[in-house]
């Protein structure tokens, strides 16, 4: 059986030389990203970013939902692959940090198909399902606080249609799924997602080794 490649930095390199399709607007909100605190572990890999909006194109999504906004990246990269009369329903508990995003959704010309929800995030999940009802969205990107990451899944497959695909960011937490010493929260509740995913028969799913861990799961 073949392993994994391990992902050097020159290999990663390469594959961005060969990989990645970036522009002066991204790098400049991920380089803006990088000077907060926390940014460059919280921010999604541009080569993640790049997925996300690939993902959106597949998915033929004109409805997504996202669960945790920071700075607007994914934000931004899956908007931008959305149709002009497309919909991008993003939720954070502060607009701090969403509104460092804002201004380049409006250089991108995306900011009409926006619509930031802030405020706590079951909550809004809750209001959403009962202003657009069970399967409303074609794709959810769940990246917010892990201790939640089971109930934000749960209300995802109410909210998504059948067929429709949720992706879920972080699920190897920086290698903390595999630290027995590991019992805070977080890697608890991602480790509990990641069992519940493995064996529910509600979707089909893959964890993807890639970035910080990514686990698409299409719903029957």
């Amino acid at each position: 059986m073949a392993h994994q490649t391990s992902a050097t930095p020159d290999l990663l390199a390469y594959v961005r030389e060969v990989s990645l399709r970036d522009d002066d607007l991204l790098r400049e909100l991920r380089e803006v990203t990088a000077e907060l605190p926390g940014g460059t572990a919280m921010q999604v890999m541009a080569e993640e970013g790049q997925l996300l909006a690939l993902l959106v194109g597949l998915t033929g999504a004109g409805r997504v939902l996202e669960i945790g906004t920071f700075t607007g990246y994914s934000t931004l990269c899956m908007a931008r692959a959305l149709p002009a009369d497309g919909l991008l329903v993003s939720c954070d508990i502060d607009d701090r940090w969403p509104s460092v995003g804002a201004d380049f959704w409006k250089r991108a010309g995306v900011d009409s198909r926006i619509d930031l929800r802030i405020g706590d995030a079951a909550g809004t999940l809750d209001a959403l399902l009962a202003e657009r009802g069970p399967g409303g969205f074609d794709l959810v990107f769940i990246d917010a606080d892990k201790a939640n990451y089971v109930r934000y899944y749960e209300a995802s497959l109410a909210l998504v249609r059948p067929g429709g695909l949720i992706v879920v960011d972080n699920t190897l937490f920086f290698g903390r799924v595999l630290d027995p010493n590991a019992v805070d929260p977080d890697t608890a509740a991602v480790r509990e997602l990641n069992r519940l995913l493995h064996q529910d028969p509600r979707v089909e799913v893959s964890l993807l080794v890639m970035a910080d861990g990514i686990t698409l799961a299409r719903k029957r």
